[in-house]
């Protein structure tokens, strides 16, 4: 189809941020920009809850969140379950790659995060996507 919509392989994000002003951003933001947001949640904990319940296609995960748990032990479990994770933070942790399939450094502006999302999709896809400023990919973890 020339002029028809393109097939998302990412339709369905939960996003996990402790910051309750951030987490409400970036929920408004991903779902104007066509996404279902499951749910937003402050940890792991829930998180995973969430991620057992749902149908879930992207994490947005920062790494320092409410509770004992980072987006890292959070990543590691998504990951076992087949769920890729873009780390949010102001910091990229030495173990991300092999943990996440990128990290979106912070602050960034709605439009990079927006174009993160379409890069994590098009990178999912195959593709050699265009990276915003600050957004960096790995290869997909292994599950």
């Amino acid at each position: 189809m020339l002029f028809g919509k393109r097939n998302k392989i990412v339709k369905r994000i939960l996003v996990v941020e402790d910051e309750p002003l951030t987490a409400f951003d970036n929920e408004t933001l991903i779902e104007s920009a066509g996404y279902d947001v499951v749910a937003t949640c402050d940890n792991v904990t829930d998180a995973l809850t969430t991620l057992d319940e749902s149908e879930v296609d992207l994490i947005l995960s920062d790494v320092k969140l409410s509770g004992q748990r980072t987006g890292c032990d959070l990543a590691r479990e998504a990951g076992k379950r087949g769920v890729p994770v873009l780390l949010v933070t102001g910091r990229c942790p030495d173990d991300a790659r092999e943990l996440a399939i990128g990290c979106l450094m912070k602050p960034y502006t709605d439009k990079v995060l927006k174009d993160a999302i379409k890069a994590v999709e098009e990178f999912l896809a195959g593709k050699t996507p265009k990276l915003p400023k600050g957004l960096e990919l790995f290869e997909l973890p292994a599950a």
